[in-house]
């Protein structure tokens, strides 16, 4: 059993960043991942637009991947690929992985994990789309996976239902290769995706966008023949009498991703209910000692600079683990936020750079992100406009509100027309 002081577990864009800031940080580093290559969704996302944070640069997925693929190889950092956990244990002072690949039975041994297990897409059975099972319903990033590594075309007439990135990306990557799309559906009165997506993937091609609803039923027997679109109401159910038939070959989803935390689960890791990611403190460490998550495993980020960053500071945390007292106090999230990551601080241990990464619940043109400690108002932070679709970063020094286990700190987002 080959001991190492970290251990990260996926090898997608946070997984490379993670193991590259421990090794940096001094860390003996072992990286695993399931596929055959290295770099995770990115080795399918030939558009642009990836780095401009983190590089300065405007790349494609794969050049981006490939920068830190080869960050990865340049260190002294073991990889395992084709390689699948079958089981994690804590064995007290550390962890054990055991694990299978084509060599067989692997067992390793860290003092601290961290999860870069990513997320998966929505199906149309988690959103109760009723009907038969013809051929010709995908989820967007598996038509992404056929279109752009596979080179097959996988609709001619199609639906695309959820104006997420990867939906929107994806419309106008099929209108490039002829592809006729119909529309882009969303049972939301708002956009999922980024502004930029809308203009550069609709907009710019004259693509319709429907808000408010939704397909509640695909026709077909070998293939699909067409689908049912329905009103949805405020509780975006839908409205009886509003249904109309569109025909199409392909159903394509952009209905969400679910970060992917069986492994966290299985070491008791505590999930947030809004994030659907584990609870984690200002290290990106999580209520069990030495687990530490990062990237879309913790919470759905919109660039994937943000994974990267994220990923950094849970890997140079990872490196510098030593199991000592945690003093945790809750960041208490209003109900104007639809979720806040750090969802705790530990006093301990969060320095004078914690960064909040943070969702509005509501489109709002000018608000400001308030901060309160036991009721007074210790911060407070303009925007010009706020979007559930993009997301916001803040680094604090929470050492200068003399915080204590006891108090009590709470964030809002307060409308311009409401601050007095």
């Amino acid at each position: 059993m080959k001991p190492y002081d970290v251990i990260v577990i996926g090898g997608g864009p946070a997984g490379l960043a993670a193991a590259v800031s421990a090794n940096d940080s001094g860390a003996a580093v072992c990286l695993i991942e399931r596929e055959n290559r290295l770099g995770g969704i990115l080795k399918q996302c030939i558009h642009d637009g990836f780095g401009l944070l983190r590089f300065g640069a405007r790349l494609t997925g794969p050049e981006y991947a490939q920068r830190y693929i080869n960050e990865v190889r340049a260190r002294d950092i073991d990889v395992f690929t084709e390689t699948f956990v079958t089981k994690t244990e804590s064995d007290g002072g550390g962890f054990v992985i055991h694990a299978v690949n084509r060599s067989g039975v692997t067992v390793l041994s860290a003092n601290a994990l961290v999860l870069a297990t990513g997320c998966r897409e929505r199906t149309a059975k988690q959103v109760f789309i009723h009907g038969t099972r013809p051929a010709g319903v995908f989820t967007a990033g598996t038509a992404q996976h056929f279109t752009n590594l596979m080179g097959l075309q996988p609709a001619n007439n199609c639906v695309i239902l959820g104006s997420g990135d990867i939906g929107l990306i994806m419309a106008r990557r099929l209108t490039l290769e002829g592809a006729k799309v119909l529309g882009v559906y969303e049972a939301k009165p708002t956009p999922s995706g980024l502004t930029r997506n809308l203009h550069q993937c609709l907009y710019d091609y004259g693509i319709p966008l429907y808000l408010s609803k939704t397909v509640t039923r695909v026709f077909g027997e070998d293939r699909v023949t067409g689908v049912e679109i329905s009103a949805v109401d405020d509780a975006m159910r839908p409205v009886p009498g509003t249904e109309e038939y569109v025909a199409c070959d392909t159903l394509i989803l952009s209905v969400g991703l679910i970060p992917e935390n069986e492994i966290a689960e299985a070491l008791g890791v505590k999930l947030d209910d809004r994030t659907k990611g584990p609870v984690c403190d200002g290290q990106f460490m999580t209520n069990v000692d030495g687990v530490f998550s990062c990237g879309n495993a913790l919470h759905v980020n919109d660039l994937v600079d943000y994974v990267s960053e994220n990923a950094a500071i849970a890997g140079k945390n990872a490196a510098n683990y030593k199991k000592a007292p945690r003093k945790l106090l809750e960041l208490q999230a209003d109900a104007s936020l639809l979720y806040l990551v750090p969802q705790t601080l530990d006093l301990n241990r969060d320095n004078s750079k914690t960064t909040l990464f943070f969702r509005s619940k509501e489109p709002l043109d000018g608000a400001s992100l308030k901060i309160y400690a036991d009721g007074n108002e210790v911060l407070g932070k303009r925007y010009a406009f706020l979007r559930p679709p993009e997301m916001e970063t803040l680094t604090l020094d929470f050492e200068r509100f003399g915080l204590t286990e006891n108090s009590r700190v709470t964030f809002k987002i307060v409308p311009k027309a409401q601050e007095g």
